[in-house]
């Protein structure tokens, strides 16, 4: 059995939540806890490196994530300790979403190193603050669904699921527009640039790749949790521990490792350097070319 059960009082027949009905891996959470906080000090320095303070957020999800692990661990000595249930409930629920702010904020800031924001068929100056409105929006739903289900009732926590379940289904509806966005520009810019002249400004390609990469991801967990929740608390998904490391950890481990190889520095480097950049629309039209996407 998985994360959240129920027990029946032998003597009063009274049903009572429980944590657990199962022991916590060890090493299971152990491995989890040493690869987030490796992931998330590595993404600390890149941040440092690179002055990337936009992508704050971005490594506090994962320090949320080498917290909440470290909660598991905490419950694999102790399974009636709601201290360590709520600690990985909660931050293990909540850190994709931190991965998500910082994710919608690379797709403007191409644009705007690029010179290119008249290419995104959504208003830019309302392009990233209504993702990241829409991510918060998903992120207190989400915590606040977490946070009843830790009050340690069996109703407050059928009541939680739910609230995490709309504030899932956000995430998803708002991820799932961001990757339309982002495939609008990449045709965009694909049709209006000097595709040699535009390597030479920025690596946009790969830029977006990276996005649709690590955007994939975070919506096939955030499917399996919904579905998680949808199952209950008698659900396969969640009465098996395992899949929580390959749809959680695994996936969100992976999004971090990503972003640290193929980092977006040259993004923050654009956007502060000095001299004039070279706008897309003055490499426009020089020529037959074949574009590819």
């Amino acid at each position: 059995m998985d994360r959240r059960a129920i027990a029946v009082d032998p003597k009063t027949g009274a049903v009572e939540f429980k944590p657990y009905s199962y022991k916590p891996s060890l090493a299971a959470a152990a491995i989890s806890v040493a690869v987030f906080a490796t992931l998330t000090a590595l993404h600390t320095w890149r941040v440092h490196e690179y002055r990337a303070f936009y992508f704050a957020a971005f490594t506090i999800g994962g320090l949320f994530q080498t917290i909440g692990y470290g909660g598991r661990l905490w419950s694999h000595f102790d399974q009636d300790a709601l201290g360590g249930f709520i600690i990985q409930e909660i931050l293990i629920l909540i850190a994709p979403a931190l991965y998500a702010a910082s994710i919608y904020m690379v797709l403007g800031r191409l644009l705007r190193s690029l010179r290119a924001e008249h290419l995104s068929f959504v208003p830019y100056k309302w392009m990233t603050k209504m993702f990241v409105i829409g991510d918060i929006v998903s992120f207190t739903l989400q915590a606040g669904g977490g946070g009843i289900q830790s009050a340690g009732s069996l109703d407050l926590y059928e009541i939680g699921d739910k609230i995490i379940i709309v504030g899932l289904f956000v995430q998803i509806v708002f991820f799932s527009f961001f990757m339309i966005t982002s495939l609008v520009c990449h045709r965009r810019l694909a049709c209006a640039s000097n595709l040699t002249a535009s390597q030479d400004i920025i690596q946009w390609r790969r830029h977006l790749y990276v996005l649709y990469i690590t955007s994939i991801i975070i919506l096939v967990r955030s499917v399996f949790r919904v579905i998680e929740y949808v199952q209950g608390r008698d659900g396969y998904l969640i009465s098996h521990e395992i899949f929580i490391y390959v749809f959680d950890a695994l996936l969100m481990a992976t999004v971090m490792l990503v972003f640290f190889i193929w980092y977006i520095g040259d993004l923050v480097v654009r956007d502060t350097d000095k001299r004039p950049a070279v706008a897309l629309t003055e490499l426009a039209h020089e020529g037959p070319r074949t574009i590819r996407i």
